[in-house]
């Protein structure tokens, strides 16, 4: 397979390196470009890509292509793929929908829209996708193929990438936010900031690989390990009694409307 890679940030990185290292593609059959010069370069110097000189020569090089520029120039790279037609094109831009994406390209490719996240960089990412208009089943095996060499990856309807983008492209900054909070309080209350840190986030890797393993629903789980009048029912109610679950739910629900809103832009 020719791969075709425009953008060469750390998403873009870290999924033509879990391609290369997974075997789905030899890193001499990858093409990439980006605006900015020095991302190509490290990238090629990191993974023994090639660099092309613009973005139609990458189109013309590929038989599958990796969109991983920023929404806010989207429509402009777009318009510089060329004329060559018939590409797979994958585009993990946010709020950039399909069919904006086949109109911007001529109509002349198959595209496909990916919304992954950041855990990718470590081969954990959890991403879903949506087929185009003139997207085939195995365009679709393809991209699952190429995504799950960097995580986990399920096919969804476009329209529920809005969602998608709220629980899991968005999702990790929850985790941090809560790891910020479960550390500081552990200093305060006396532990190291290293100590507290690694517990903080050894135990998040541990419920969620509990989750994983067991196949048993998270309900379960928060009630197996928690006693009456313990410690874990202490701060459980503290929970209540701020209504976590609101404040989680609208959290979710704010960066789908968001999601929404910029689709619309």
């Amino acid at each position: 397979m020719k791969l075709g890679v425009i953008g060469c940030g750390k998403m873009g990185r870290a999924l033509v390196g879990g391609i290369i290292g997974a075997g789905l593609c030899r890193a001499e059959d990858v093409t990439v470009y980006d605006t900015y010069e020095a991302a190509s370069a490290s990238m090629a110097e990191e993974l023994g890509v090639a660099v092309a000189p613009d973005n139609a020569s990458v189109v013309a090089a590929s038989e599958v292509v990796l969109l991983c520029t920023k929404p806010q120039g989207f429509a402009g790279m777009l318009a510089e793929l060329g004329e060559t037609s018939d590409r797979l094109l994958i585009s993990i831009a946010a709020g950039i929908r399909l069919a904006a994406i086949e109109s911007g390209s001529g109509g002349r490719h198959r595209v496909v829209r990916v919304m992954p996240n950041t855990p990718a960089l470590v081969g954990k990412g959890a991403s879903a996708y949506a087929l185009g208009s003139s997207a085939t089943e195995a365009d679709a095996t393809l991209t699952e193929s190429l995504l799950g060499a960097v995580g986990y990856v399920c096919r969804v309807a476009e329209d529920d990438l809005d969602a998608v983008t709220a629980v899991s492209g968005s999702g990790p900054a929850y985790f941090f936010f809560m790891l910020e909070a479960m550390i500081a309080e552990g200093v305060a209350q006396g532990l190291t900031p290293e100590i507290s840190r690694d517990l903080a986030v050894h135990t998040a890797e541990g419920a969620a690989a509990l989750v994983l393993g067991t196949g048993e629903n998270p309900a379960t789980l928060r009630e197996n390990v928690t006693s009456p009048n313990g410690t874990t029912f202490a701060a459980l109610q503290y929970f209540r009694s701020k209504d976590f679950e609101a404040m989680v739910r609208g959290a979710v629900a704010a960066a789908a409307d968001r999601s929404r809103e910029l689709g619309r832009a």
